[in-house]
């Protein structure tokens, strides 16, 4: 595992993922095809526990102020600070075990357990699986 520095919030816009974990990647194709430039943005997928409930969110970088509202997508901030980070190469062949690397990266003590586990899809072979820490 590496660490990483985001010095300034990233603000993210995009659409909940009802039917998790499957919906997934319907609810990215939704926003590259809505969006324009395909994926020549980063996207991220945004997921956290609330009452014993899991919720994700399939969301994109804001590239300027109101393109949320403008797609009628809600907003969210990924926080700046310091995250624990792995990277996910050839992420399409495996989304059947992103869960498990998030899962290795919970064990380390420095995970700050109230924030979302985050998915940074920086292109269509680069992932990296983030967890901001205390």
């Amino acid at each position: 595992m590496e660490t990483c520095q985001v010095n300034k919030d990233i603000h993210v816009f995009g659409l909940q993922v009802k039917t998790f974990p499957k919906g997934i990647g319907e609810a990215f194709d939704e926003l590259v095809n809505k969006i324009p430039g395909g994926f020549n943005r980063p996207y991220y997928g945004i997921a956290y526990m609330e009452n014993n409930q899991p919720f994700y969110f399939a969301t994109a970088i804001e590239t300027y102020d109101g393109e949320a509202e403008g797609y009628g997508y809600e907003k969210f901030v990924i926080e700046k600070g310091t995250y624990i980070t792995e990277l996910v190469t050839g992420w399409k062949e495996k989304t059947a075990c992103i869960k498990d690397v998030f899962a290795e990266m919970m064990k380390d003590n420095r995970y700050n357990r109230s924030t979302p586990c985050i998915e940074w899809y920086k292109n269509e072979h680069e992932m990296i699986c983030v967890l901001k820490t205390k």
